[in-house]
């Protein structure tokens, strides 16, 4: 029977794309906590980088976009650490467009970002775990947008469904040596939630149509992964975990007047 003293990562290297700030930055805090060495890569170097308990995450500057770069931080790390155990593929985004009125430069982009240069950069770290005793693990971070409508936000919906398919997929591929599988997150309240919800009151407003009564929070997501990616999750593999806090409430309950005076 496993325990949770599964969950200490100490001697383990976890490489977390976009972790420097939002839902990536929480993911490095916890495996930092758990003892694991954080590799983070971004574009830009941020002003402060996560860090857990005195112990702060290693930068490698890189566009996931660009496979040439990616393959540079791998080559690093394998350099650096001489192994890689747990890749967090969790960069990606969009802002909102409506899709009447997107130009396919932008639609193209935003499949790039979100499923593309995904699926390069996890062939890349398969690469690595593939020649390694104990192998390693995928988790793709994907987002509730997958399994429902995504209005503004067309084509990272569809992108974010694609990767559930492609998780899926690399799973049965991958198999035995590598697990891959999706975690993927509802509403989650981050230093930019103000963009998309507004003030304090706006976002206790959008948190409270949940279920669970709040969004979440980045150490949610963390939380998941540090299961996921752990020995206790052994049989976890091409799968989807949706995390969203019981969902969304049905629209039709609030405009109903069944019960209403």
């Amino acid at each position: 029977m496993q325990s949770p003293d599964h969950l200490d990562y100490s001697g383990k290297v976890v490489l977390i794309t976009g972790g420097t700030k939002g839902i990536g930055a929480g993911i490095a805090r916890s495996f930092l906590a758990a003892g694991a060495q954080v590799v983070v890569c971004g574009r830009q170097e941020p002003e402060q980088l996560p860090e857990a308990d005195g112990r702060r995450a290693q930068f490698m500057g890189a566009d996931v976009r660009d496979y040439d770069a990616m393959a540079e931080v791998f080559t690093a790390i394998c350099d650096q650490y001489g192994r890689l155990d747990v890749l967090i593929n969790n960069a990606g985004g969009s802002p909102a467009v409506e899709a009447a009125t997107a130009s396919p430069r932008f639609s193209e982009s935003i499949i790039r970002l979100n499923l593309v240069a995904p699926l390069n950069v996890a062939q890349l770290a398969n690469q690595i775990m593939q020649q390694q005793g104990q192998g390693g693990v995928i988790i793709f971070i994907g987002s509730v947008s997958a399994s429902r409508p995504s209005p503004g936000t067309a084509a990272y919906g569809a992108a974010k469904a694609g990767i559930v398919a492609l998780a899926s997929s690399l799973a049965v591929e991958w198999a035995p040596r590598v697990r891959v599988l999706t975690i993927s997150p509802g509403l989650i309240r981050t230093e930019q939630s103000h963009l998309h919800y507004g003030d304090a009151e706006g976002i206790a407003a959008v948190g409270a149509t949940i279920p669970a009564g709040r969004m979440g929070e980045p150490e949610d997501v963390a939380n998941a992964c540090l299961y996921g990616a752990s020995p206790l999750a052994s049989y976890f593999s091409g799968t989807n975990l949706l995390l969203h806090g019981g969902g969304e409430k049905p629209a039709f309950l609030q405009a109903s007047t069944t019960g209403k005076a």
